[in-house]
């Protein structure tokens, strides 16, 4: 079964394919998306790789959790599910 990963601190150019790039010399990807802001189109700094399954992904966390790519240090971590949000509550 895949393993999502949360992919922090990117470089604000990366694109899918360089992420894709990079975490395949861990293991397979299943996919790559990098988050990008929805008006302007940039990389927010995050995004999410699917890895093939859970020894590939922990592969991938060793390797690639403190890598530096152009000038940031990446964090790596399994991602957490996405919970939902109430949108009429209140934030403080």
């Amino acid at each position: 079964m895949a393993t999502k990963l949360f992919v922090g601190n990117l470089p604000w150019s990366v694109t899918d394919e360089q992420l894709n790039e990079l975490f395949g010399q861990a293991g397979t990807v299943v996919s790559v998306m990098v988050i990008k802001h929805k008006f302007t189109g940039r990389s927010k700094g995050f995004g999410f790789v699917e890895m093939e399954n859970e020894q590939v992904a922990q592969d991938a966390i060793t390797k690639f959790n403190g890598y530096e790519m152009d000038g940031r240090k990446l964090i790596v971590n399994e991602a957490r599910p996405l919970v939902p949000r109430d949108p009429n509550a209140v934030q403080a």
